[in-house]
Order: C-alpha cells, then sequence, then structure tokens
C-alpha cells in the first residue's frame, strides 16, 4: 500500500494531468477537476511523479526519515541564484499606488458613503498585494522589454478585488472577529451591510471588465467567480473514503485560492498577445502556487499564533473542516476518521484533533507536498525568457514556502 502522504502526492499531480478539458465559447480551455479513485492512485503509482521524474518506493522506509531527505532536496532546488531578486523591489513603482486605484474605482462608482466605506476597508495598504504582484511579474516576465498595460494592470487590481470581496464574504460567514491584525468588518458593520458591501466589490469588477473589452480575458475571469462559489460551498460537504476526501480537499483549494491566481495570470497572458501553449504554462504556474499557497496556510493554522497571523488560529478545525495536516495526520491515528465526519462537533473534538495533529507527521508531510508544488511552478518559470521578472517568480515560490501569515 502506498503512503498517505504519497498519496496525496500522487492525486495532486493526477488532478493536474486529468483536468477534464472543455472549449468555452471563446475557445480557451478551462478545468475541471474530477476525482480520483484508489485504484487510478495505485496505477499511477508506476507512472508519472512529476513531469521528467519517476516514483521511487518508500514503504519500507520511516515517513519520517523520508520526508527529512525529501525536503532537504526540494530544499536544495529552492535555493539558487534567484535570492538577490526582491519582486516587491522590482515592481514598487508598479504596486505603488495599487491599493489607491482599487479604493478610486469603488469609491468613484457609488454615491453611498457608507457603502464606500465598508468595501474599501480592506484596502487600506497593509495587504501583501500579493495577487497583484504575480500578475504584474507574470505580465513584465512575457514582455520584459515594455511597460506594463493599462489593461494588464487593471487585471492586477482585479485579482486583489474578487479576493477581498471573498474574505468579505468569509468574514460573514464564518463570524471572523478579526483580519490582517484588526477587527474584521462585520464586527463593525451588521452582516447585512458587509455582505452587500462584498456583492458591491464584484460589481465593481463587472464593470472594469466590460471596459477591457476582452471577451476572452472576461470568460477567463469569470471562471474565478465560479469556482469561488463552487468552493464556498463544497466546504458544506464531508466526504466517507480517505481517497474522496483528498480529491475534494485539492479540488477545494484549487476552486477556492488556486483558480485565482491561475486564471489571473492567464487572463493577462492572454491580453499581452501570447500564444496558447505559454498562456497554459502562466495558469499551470499559478496553479501550482495557488495550491502550495493554500497548504502552506493549512500548515500555517496549525503552527501559528493568532497574534502572528493577524486572525485566529485553528479556525479551520473550528469550522468542521478537514484540511492537509488532518488528513495526513488520519494515517497514524485513525480516531480522526469519525471526528472529520462528525465535523469536530463533539464534545473536546477540536482540541484532541488539533493535539493528534500535532503528534503525527501531518505538518511534515504538508509542507513536503507544498514543496512540491513550488519546485513544479519553478520549473514552468524556467521556460519564459530568462529576465529579472522571471527569476523574481522564481523567488516567489520561496515566499510562499516561508511566510509565516
Amino acid at each position: 500500500m502506498i503512503p498517505l502522504h504519497n498519496q496525496a502526492l500522487l492525486l495532486s499531480c493526477r488532478i493536474a494531468d486529468t483536468l477534464l478539458r472543455h472549449i468555452n465559447p471563446a475557445g480557451w480551455r478551462t478545468p475541471t477537476i474530477v476525482t480520483v479513485t484508489r485504484s487510478a492512485i495505485h496505477s499511477t503509482a508506476s507512472k508519472r511523479f512529476l513531469p521528467s521524474q519517476r516514483v521511487k518506493p518508500i514503504a519500507a522506509q520511516p515517513v519520517g526519515s523520508v520526508l527529512q531527505k525529501s525536503c532537504s532536496v526540494l530544499q536544495h532546488l529552492c535555493t539558487r541564484q534567484h535570492e538577490t531578486v526582491d519582486p516587491y523591489v522590482l515592481l514598487e513603482g508598479e504596486l505603488r499606488h495599487i491599493y489607491q486605484d482599487i479604493r478610486e474605482e469603488i469609491e468613484l462608482a457609488t454615491n453611498h458613503p457608507e457603502l464606500g466605506r465598508i468595501a474599501t476597508y480592506y484596502f487600506d495598504g497593509q495587504g501583501k498585494a500579493l495577487r497583484p504582484m504575480i500578475t504584474i511579474l507574470m505580465a513584465k516576465a512575457l514582455h520584459s522589454d515594455r511597460p506594463i498595460t493599462k489593461g494588464q494592470r487593471q487585471i492586477a487590481m482585479i485579482s486583489e478585488m474578487i479576493h477581498t470581496a471573498s474574505l468579505v464574504h468569509d468574514d460573514v460567514i464564518d463570524q471572523s472577529f478579526a483580519r490582517r491584525g484588526k477587527p474584521s468588518v462585520n464586527v463593525l458593520w451588521n452582516q447585512q451591510q458587509v455582505a452587500q458591501a462584498g456583492d458591491y466589490i464584484l460589481a465593481v469588477v463587472s464593470m472594469m471588465l466590460a471596459r477591457l473589452q476582452h471577451n476572452d480575458v472576461t470568460l477567463i475571469l469569470s471562471e474565478i467567480l465560479a469556482d469561488l462559489v463552487q468552493g464556498e460551498l463544497m466546504q458544506l460537504d464531508t466526504k466517507e473514503t480517505e481517497n474522496e476526501r483528498f480529491a475534494h480537499y485539492f479540488a477545494r483549494s484549487y476552486r477556492k485560492t488556486a483558480s485565482l491566481i491561475a486564471n489571473s495570470l492567464k487572463a493577462v497572458a492572454v491580453l499581452t498577445g501570447v500564444g496558447e501553449r505559454t498562456a497554459e504554462i502562466s495558469f499551470q504556474y499559478g496553479r501550482n502556487l495557488g495550491l502550495a499557497f493554500q497548504l502552506v496556510d493549512d500548515l500555517l493554522d496549525f503552527v501559528s499564533s493568532a497574534e502572528a497571523m493577524g486572525k485566529p488560529a485553528a479556525v479551520d478545525l473550528k469550522l468542521g473542516l478537514a484540511t492537509a495536516p488532518v488528513l495526513f495526520a488520519c494515517e497514524q491515528f485513525p480516531e480522526l476518521n469519525a471526528m472529520i465526519v462528525r465535523r469536530f462537533r463533539g464534545e473536546g473534538d477540536t482540541e484532541r484533533a488539533y493535539e493528534l495533529v500535532h503528534r503525527s507527521e501531518g505538518l511534515e508531510q504538508t509542507r513536503f507536498l507544498a514543496r512540491k508544488h513550488c519546485v513544479e511552478a519553478r520549473r514552468l518559470a524556467s521556460q519564459f525568457d530568462q529576465s529579472p521578472y522571471q527569476q523574481a517568480l522564481v523567488v516567489v515560490c520561496d515566499f510562499v514556502l516561508n511566510r509565516m501569515k
């Protein structure tokens, strides 16, 4: 039997390799996540691990030693000549006024002062602007000899606006009390106001998309909104078997996190005028980076304090969600299976699950899988022409792996 951490990696790769494609009206291929069965995982064991890599049997070795050795190799791969490139310094001019421009877009579209205040609350310049930064980096990496266009910068702004609208809606659903180190919107305003503000941000996004007058880009970015809604609904489901849970987890992670990054990069590539192959590489780079980001986020939920993260810790368990650390921990502590099925609603479930995750290899296995996705993102970034911006796309992988909040 393949160890669970290996199954998860195989499953993630299998999902990537077997993304069903359907042609939308604009002719661009849009991914649909498919479920992978245990038999499919076993049939994959002798095939591809990651591009240009073979699966090596490791069942006879202790999980801890395998992960330690593998992580050392991956750390070596993730430490090359690119450390001197700082993406934020490289894009200082392009990013300097990004939040101010977003606030102006939101405020100009309404004459309701309170709506403007709620909708711009999180655009205070305190965020990392990770998604706009990656989007602009991709635009520059594709054509490093040209300044970014207004349309490309609009896509970067839209990526941050969609992300923030999802945070506003999450705060209502999850009843959060803190976000980015300050009171969340639903603490300061009532739920009806906050929900409408989240919808309003998306309405402004729609207007910005209309002004781009590019049907392909509109269709690609609209896919993000469809994925976000489906990902949110997937959080309400609980699967019975281990294979179903991992497939469900990866599909949910793609839709809630990776789709936004992947499709924003694909959109900016299409707007740049590159061919379909280059647009697909941009998409796959974003998909791998987004999955790694979510895996690290799920890891931090168990290892970072509320003060460090700027939001409550262990929130996923309290919401009844089984993320990667929990799913991996099930291999060593099967009692977690019953807790997952009842969504940690039993007395003492969250405390016990938290303890078992820390006693297991689940955190290290999650970190290992995040590194594997970053290695693949780096490989994809290496296919672009060399430039400081291409190197910065590689450095972003380190940002994702090493972030503390």
